[in-house]
C-alpha cells in the first residue's frame, strides 16, 4: 500500500500564471480556486508587494511538475 503524498511541484494543468498555487493545492488536496482567492485577499491586505514577491520566489524554487 502506497500512502505517500504527492510531491510539491508547480502544476501544468491547473495554472493561471505559473502553477504555484495549483501545485500547492494539489499537494495538500485543497481547492485551487479557493486557495487563489485566499492568497489574493491576503496579498491585497498586506499591500500586495509581499504576496507578489513570495509568489515569484516560489515560482523560482518549486520545480515544474508533470501532472
Amino acid at each position: 500500500m502506497n500512502t505517500s503524498k504527492p510531491i510539491l511541484a508547480r502544476s501544468i494543468n491547473d495554472r493561471v500564471l505559473a502553477g504555484v498555487i495549483g501545485g500547492i493545492a494539489h499537494r495538500f488536496g485543497w481547492n485551487s480556486t479557493l486557495l487563489r482567492v485566499i492568497y489574493v485577499v491576503l496579498s491585497v491586505i498586506s499591500v500586495a508587494f509581499p504576496g507578489i514577491l513570495v509568489y515569484l520566489i516560489l515560482w523560482l524554487l518549486i520545480p515544474e511538475g508533470n501532472d
